[in-house]
This record gives C-alpha cells, structure tokens and sequence, in this order.
C-alpha cells in the first residue's frame, strides 16, 4: 500500500470527475491520501471528503498563501475545528501551514509578519493538542526552522522539500519527515534527488501536492496531478537508491505512520 501524504483532492480541477480520481488511485495501490485544508473556506471540505472514501485523511490549517484573506478569529475557529475533530479517526494533523517567501508580495512588510503570526500560532496550537503539522516550506526553510526550534516537541512533514543538505539535517534532527514527489522525478532536479538518495528512508514520504508540481511524465499532455501517480513517483526513489519498490512502499509508508501517528496501519474499511 502506498500514502500519497499530501493531495489537495477538493481542488476545483477535480470537480469533474473526484470519485474517478480517487478510484484510479486505489486500484493503483493508493490506500491513504491526506487532504489538507487551506483556510477556514475548506475546512468542512475536506473533512467530508476525507469521509467519503475509505482511505481518506484530512489535515486542518491556514496555509501561507491565504493569510492576507484570513481573519483574525480564523484562527480562533481553526482552534474550535481541531477540537471538534480531536475524536475524528480521519483527522490526522494541522495543515497546511508555514511561510512562503518565493511569492514577492509576502517577503517583507505586513504580509510577512503576518505570515510568521499565523504559523506561530498554528504551532502553538499543534502543540496544544500534540498534533504534527503539515508544512509549506517555499524559499523559507531557514525561518521556518527558527520556529520549529522553539516549538521542538512538534513534528510532522516539511512538504515539497527544495533545501539544502544542512537545511534537510536540521528538519531531519526535529524528528521531520520531508516530503518527495513530482520534483524528484525530473533528471535535472538534482539537490533533490541528491537528497532523495542521501537520507534515510525513515524520514522520507511520498507525495503529490495533487493537482499541482505534477511528475516529468506528465508535463506535456496531462499537466494535472492525481494520487494515482504515487507508485510511480515511488519507482523513481527505487531507482535512484538502487531499491525494490516494495521496499520503498514499506518504509515510506512506516514513514508517514511514524510524524503522522494518528494515521492508522490500514485504512478503514468502509467509508465513514
């Protein structure tokens, strides 16, 4: 069984045809996919999405990118959701959350501190409730580990990993799993699969940002993603570490059981 850990499944490009996308993926070998939230817009999305197919998760959390149309009290319902959702076998972390400096109108100024606000109290609230989080990581890997530091006893996954080796150690030493998909599998991406070959597979997860940051294989003709493309991704990694893919499967998968402990060994057998 493969954990497709990150997959925006209630984005609109999947109006059309959902419940076909998520029945490729199974039939590939998909058992698990974590939908994060983006914002209080969805977060009643993607728990009834999550609830609808037998392997689906959700995760709950204001992303980077939707700060500046968040509100204040947003947080304070985010609080209330997570509360409500503490019972919820489905529900499995805090996000998406972090700061995302490679968009130029958040570097500096009030979007940027409001961005270091909204993650520093979504980790605070993580780590309220001993939940792991789910973390954008775009061009700010450094300041994202300034606050992790201070909040060391959460964990959980550092989403579409694009640092350097320290950077990578340092989420690595925090107990992180970072997170690899469609990136890894272009042959010029090479600090990534650098990466994907050096560290250990127990900090490393499958994922596929769905329906964005879609595999080489798809660039051309089919430039959306869907979970349906894990096994392949994870045939990528097999290849770079000299591995059958099975094993990677396994370990990625202990993997995301491991920062993502509310994530169960299988998924329910019925939906829920």
């Amino acid at each position: 069984m493969f954990i497709d850990t990150h997959c925006h499944l209630d984005a609109s490009e999947f109006n059309d045809d959902r419940q076909t996308v998520i029945t490729r993926a199974e039939q590939a070998g998909v058992g698990q996919i974590v939908i994060p939230a983006i914002g209080r817009c969805n977060f009643s999305t993607v728990r009834q999405l999550a609830h609808s197919f037998a392997g689906g998760y959700y995760a709950l959390g204001i992303h980077p990118l939707f700060v500046a149309q968040a509100a204040d009290e947003d947080l304070d319902i985010l609080a209330q959701e997570v509360e409500r959702s503490l019972n919820d076998p489905r529900f499995v972390a805090i996000g998406e959350i972090g700061l995302d400096f490679f968009v130029k109108d958040l570097v500096q100024g009030p979007l940027r501190e409001r961005q270091e606000y909204f993650y520093q109290q979504q980790l605070k609230l993580a780590r309220e409730h001993h939940l792991p989080v789910l973390l954008h990581v775009r061009r700010s890997q450094d300041v994202i580990l300034k606050y992790l530091r201070r909040y060391n006893d959460v964990g959980g996954i550092a989403h579409a990993f694009n640092g350097s080796d320290q950077q990578a150690d340092h989420f690595v030493d925090l107990g992180f799993a970072l997170g690899f998909g469609g990136a890894m599998t272009f042959t010029r991406a090479n600090q990534i699969r650098r990466l994907a070959c050096r560290l250990p597979l127990s900090n490393i997860v499958l994922e596929t940002d769905s329906p964005d940051i879609p595999p080489a294989w798809l660039q051309e003709a089919h430039p959306r993603n869907t979970p349906e493309q894990i096994p392949a991704i994870a045939q990528v990694l097999a290849q770079l570490r000299e591995l059958p893919v099975q094993d990677i499967a396994q370990a990625t998968g202990a993997t995301a059981r491991r920062v993502l402990p509310r994530l169960p060994a299988v998924p329910a057998s019925s939906a829920a």
